[in-house]
Protein backbone atom coordinates (compact mmCIF):
# COMPACT_ATOMS: atom_id res chain seq x y z
CA UNK A 1 0.00 0.00 0.00
CA UNK A 2 1.32 3.63 -1.28
CA UNK A 3 0.28 6.16 1.42
CA UNK A 4 1.49 9.90 1.61
CA UNK A 5 3.32 11.06 4.81
CA UNK A 6 0.95 13.27 7.09
CA UNK A 7 2.65 13.34 10.39
CA UNK A 8 5.78 15.36 11.12
CA UNK A 9 7.99 11.87 12.37
CA UNK A 10 9.59 10.56 9.83
CA UNK A 11 9.15 6.46 10.39
CA UNK A 12 11.31 3.90 10.60
CA UNK A 13 12.10 0.92 7.88
CA UNK A 14 10.79 -2.33 8.52
CA UNK A 15 13.56 -3.21 6.58
CA UNK A 16 16.91 -1.24 7.49
CA UNK A 17 15.92 0.76 10.33
CA UNK A 18 16.42 3.73 8.92
CA UNK A 19 14.26 6.89 8.85
CA UNK A 20 12.07 6.79 5.61
CA UNK A 21 12.18 10.63 4.63
CA UNK A 22 10.55 10.22 1.34
CA UNK A 23 6.88 12.03 0.71
CA UNK A 24 5.27 8.70 0.33
CA UNK A 25 5.68 5.17 2.50
CA UNK A 26 5.17 2.12 1.74
CA UNK A 27 3.30 -0.11 3.60
CA UNK A 28 3.33 -4.21 4.43
CA UNK A 29 2.47 -6.39 7.34
CA UNK A 30 1.59 -2.97 9.21
CA UNK A 31 5.25 -2.18 8.98
CA UNK A 32 6.84 1.47 7.09
CA UNK A 33 9.44 0.98 3.95
CA UNK A 34 11.74 2.36 1.91
CA UNK A 35 11.47 1.11 -1.91
CA UNK A 36 14.81 -0.40 -2.35
CA UNK A 37 13.87 -2.61 0.79
CA UNK A 38 10.63 -4.06 0.46
CA UNK A 39 11.67 -7.59 -1.13
CA UNK A 40 10.40 -10.90 -1.10
CA UNK A 41 11.75 -13.03 1.98
CA UNK A 42 12.59 -16.11 -0.63
CA UNK A 43 14.50 -14.94 -3.48
CA UNK A 44 14.93 -10.89 -2.21
CA UNK A 45 13.70 -9.53 -5.63
CA UNK A 46 12.12 -6.14 -5.06
CA UNK A 47 8.41 -5.45 -4.49
CA UNK A 48 8.06 -1.50 -3.84
CA UNK A 49 7.78 -0.23 -7.65
CA UNK A 50 4.62 0.25 -8.40
CA UNK A 51 2.87 -2.12 -10.46
CA UNK A 52 4.26 -4.80 -8.32
CA UNK A 53 2.17 -7.25 -6.68
CA UNK A 54 3.11 -9.04 -3.07
CA UNK A 55 1.94 -11.98 -1.06
CA UNK A 56 1.56 -12.04 2.90
CA UNK A 57 1.30 -15.38 4.58
CA UNK A 58 3.01 -16.47 7.75
CA UNK A 59 4.20 -12.88 8.64
CA UNK A 60 6.22 -13.39 5.02
CA UNK A 61 6.15 -10.86 2.03
CA UNK A 62 6.77 -12.56 -0.73
CA UNK A 63 6.48 -12.03 -4.59
CA UNK A 64 3.50 -14.10 -6.64
CA UNK A 65 6.50 -17.07 -7.60
CA UNK A 66 7.49 -17.72 -4.46
CA UNK A 67 4.14 -17.77 -2.96
CA UNK A 68 3.02 -20.61 -5.33
CA UNK A 69 5.99 -21.90 -4.68
CA UNK A 70 5.40 -22.61 -0.90
CA UNK A 71 1.46 -22.05 -0.56
CA UNK A 72 -0.23 -22.05 -4.16
CA UNK A 73 -2.00 -25.39 -4.52
CA UNK A 74 -5.97 -25.23 -4.37
CA UNK A 75 -5.61 -28.81 -5.23
CA UNK A 76 -6.24 -30.91 -8.77
CA UNK A 77 -8.70 -30.25 -11.26
CA UNK A 78 -11.19 -32.99 -11.74
CA UNK A 79 -10.85 -33.22 -15.41
CA UNK A 80 -7.48 -31.97 -15.87
CA UNK A 81 -5.42 -33.51 -13.15
CA UNK A 82 -3.40 -31.05 -13.03
CA UNK A 83 -2.43 -28.48 -9.44
CA UNK A 84 -4.85 -25.23 -9.53
CA UNK A 85 -2.85 -22.46 -7.77
CA UNK A 86 -4.17 -20.74 -4.57
CA UNK A 87 -5.30 -17.68 -5.97
CA UNK A 88 -6.54 -18.73 -9.76
CA UNK A 89 -10.25 -18.39 -10.16
CA UNK A 90 -12.25 -21.91 -10.22
CA UNK A 91 -15.34 -23.57 -10.77
CA UNK A 92 -16.93 -25.83 -8.21
CA UNK A 93 -19.23 -28.75 -8.84
CA UNK A 94 -19.79 -30.79 -4.89
CA UNK A 95 -16.88 -31.74 -4.06
CA UNK A 96 -14.55 -31.08 -7.13
CA UNK A 97 -12.42 -28.22 -8.53
CA UNK A 98 -12.05 -27.11 -12.24
CA UNK A 99 -10.03 -24.59 -13.91
CA UNK A 100 -12.50 -22.38 -15.49
CA UNK A 101 -10.71 -23.61 -19.05
CA UNK A 102 -11.83 -27.29 -17.85
CA UNK A 103 -15.36 -26.48 -16.52
CA UNK A 104 -16.71 -28.07 -19.50
CA UNK A 105 -19.28 -31.20 -20.69
CA UNK A 106 -17.50 -34.03 -20.38
CA UNK A 107 -19.25 -35.48 -23.44
CA UNK A 108 -19.43 -32.93 -26.06
CA UNK A 109 -16.50 -30.31 -24.52
CA UNK A 110 -19.06 -27.20 -24.39
CA UNK A 111 -17.63 -24.62 -21.95
CA UNK A 112 -20.54 -23.19 -19.42
CA UNK A 113 -20.73 -19.78 -18.46
CA UNK A 114 -22.05 -18.33 -14.95
CA UNK A 115 -25.57 -19.47 -14.71
CA UNK A 116 -25.67 -22.31 -17.22
CA UNK A 117 -27.14 -25.47 -15.77
CA UNK A 118 -25.17 -28.29 -15.91
CA UNK A 119 -25.89 -31.81 -14.46
CA UNK A 120 -23.61 -34.47 -12.70
CA UNK A 121 -23.37 -37.89 -13.57
CA UNK A 122 -20.68 -40.27 -11.75
CA UNK A 123 -18.88 -37.27 -11.33
CA UNK A 124 -18.80 -36.08 -15.00
CA UNK A 125 -20.01 -32.65 -15.86
CA UNK A 126 -22.76 -32.79 -18.39
CA UNK A 127 -24.47 -30.09 -19.98
CA UNK A 128 -28.31 -30.23 -20.52
CA UNK A 129 -28.61 -31.91 -23.63
CA UNK A 130 -26.08 -34.70 -22.95
CA UNK A 131 -27.92 -35.21 -19.90
CA UNK A 132 -31.39 -35.40 -21.50
CA UNK A 133 -29.74 -37.39 -24.03
CA UNK A 134 -28.65 -39.71 -21.63
CA UNK A 135 -31.96 -40.15 -19.87
CA UNK A 136 -33.23 -41.25 -22.95
CA UNK A 137 -30.43 -43.60 -24.13
CA UNK A 138 -29.83 -45.35 -20.58
CA UNK A 139 -32.45 -43.63 -18.15
CA UNK A 140 -29.56 -42.60 -15.52
CA UNK A 141 -30.41 -39.44 -13.21
CA UNK A 142 -27.75 -37.22 -12.13
CA UNK A 143 -27.90 -33.92 -9.85
CA UNK A 144 -28.67 -30.22 -11.11
CA UNK A 145 -26.85 -27.88 -10.04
Amino acid sequence: MLSAQTDATPKGCAGCSRRIRDRYLLKALDKYWHEDCLKCACCDCRLGEVGSTLYTKANLILCRRDYLRLFGVTGNCAACSKLIPAFEMVMRAKDNVYHLDCFACQLCNQRFCVGDKFFLKNNMILCQTDYEEGLVKEGYTAQVR
